[in-house]
Formats: C-alpha cells, sequence, structure tokens
C-alpha cells in the first residue's frame, strides 16, 4: 500500500493518500487549505482517481478542501455525526476569536456526506479502515487505522488526526473539547495499540505508540 502526504495551507496540516499498489484509487485524508493543486499533482503523478474522502475531525483547516474535492469528482465525506455541522459553519468549531479569518466566507458541505461511527469497519479504495471515536479535541473526531505489508510483515498505521502527536496531544480548548476525555481517548483507543503502530498526525512528524507511550509528557 501507498501511503502519500504533505502539509496544506497556513497551518500546515498533513493531508494524507492513501492507495493499493495495484489499483488507480485511493482515499484522501484530511484536505485542508489548498490542498487541492498539491492533490491534483499526487492524482496526475501515480495516475489515481480518489473514491472518498474521511475527515478525522471537522475543524476547517482538516476539512477546507473537502467540498471541492468530493463535488469535483463525485465522491462522498465520512465525518463523524457531532463534526458534521462544521462543514457548513466552520466557526462554530473554533470560536469568534479564531473565526475573524474567514469573515465573508462561504462553506458548505459536500454533495453527499456519510456518517462515522465508532467500531465502523469501512473498505474504501480496496482499504479495510478501522475507526475508534475519540472525542477531546472535538467531540466528533477518530482515528482510522489500517494495516501495510512491510519486509518485516504486517504493521499496522493509524491516523491520529489531532487527537496525538508526537511529542504532543491536541489543543482542548476550543468549542466541543475537553482535556480529560481527550487523555481518556488517547488511553482506550490509541494506547491500546502495539507499540510498533505508526501514528501519523494531523500536523508535524511520524511516531509510533510505544515512542508516545514511554516519552509523551502529557501521557505520564
Amino acid at each position: 500500500m501507498r501511503v502519500m502526504g504533505f502539509p496544506a495551507g497556513m497551518f500546515q496540516t498533513n493531508c494524507y493518500i492513501i492507495a493499493l499498489d495495484d489499483t488507480n484509487e485511493c482515499v484522501v485524508i484530511d484536505p485542508g487549505q489548498d490542498a487541492m493543486p498539491a492533490l491534483r499533482s499526487v492524482f496526475d503523478e501515480h495516475g489515481l482517481a480518489p473514491v472518498a474522502v474521511v475527515l478525522t475531525h471537522g475543524h476547517l483547516d482538516h476539512m477546507w478542501s473537502a467540498q471541492p474535492l468530493c463535488d469535483e469528482h463525485g465522491i462522498p465525506a465520512y465525518i463523524h455525526p457531532e463534526d458534521r455541522g462544521m462543514l457548513s459553519d466552520p466557526a462554530s468549531g473554533i470560536g469568534p476569536q479564531l473565526s475573524g479569518f474567514i469573515q465573508g466566507m462561504e462553506f458548505r458541505e459536500p454533495g453527499t456526506v456519510k456518517d462515522i461511527q465508532d467500531g465502523d469497519l469501512l473498505e474504501l479504495a480496496g482499504i479495510e479502515l478501522a475507526f475508534a471515536h475519540a472525542p477531546g479535541h472535538t467531540r466528533g473526531s477518530v482515528i482510522a487505522r489500517t494495516q501495510v505489508a512491510t519486509e518485516d510483515g504486517p504493521r499496522d498505521i493509524v491516523f491520529s488526526g489531532d487527537t496525538l502527536f508526537a511529542g504532543g496531544i491536541g489543543r482542548s480548548d476550543l468549542p466541543g473539547g475537553d482535556a480529560d476525555q481527550l487523555i481518556r481517548s488517547i488511553k482506550e483507543t490509541l494506547l491500546v495499540l502495539d507499540d510498533s503502530t505508526t501514528v501519523l498526525p494531523g500536523h508535524g512528524g511520524a511516531t509510533t505508540v510505544g515512542h508516545e507511550r514511554a516519552t509523551n509528557p502529557f501521557l505520564r
């Protein structure tokens, strides 16, 4: 399986593209601000066509390009229902102090939006993605886990959104955030995974569950 990614927009939000080696279909995870030109380049370079967009949560920096991407390709966006309202009203997720920079902009849902629920196992572009609800950063945050083949055998990877970072955790001071719930979610959905699990976060570099278990100062 191919896992590609790039940081998008002023927020440097990691946008990921995943595809099996023997197919031209792919899934896009968290297409943020100004992601469309880079996505088109990846699609063209690798001969890929997106079949779905997966949103780890509804914050603007993760879903900014979801609607144009979905509608351009006629594909659905998947999001937890607790965060769906942010697709058309992103200010509701960032609060009045931060929403000034989008004043006058209009956002709307993609033409097709589908719910992600805790425990869902979805096959998209031939890839099995296992979802867990992980509230705390937002009410509807989710993590998505899949498996890749490596020279050392199968290895789990997890897309953690803004729940867990390398050396940090997501902020919980925005609307819908809850610091205690965030820590519980990390312990119940991420720290239960094998130490070798690769964590691909919403910002910054990759890490592993074991490294964060041993060194992340917020998890002690």
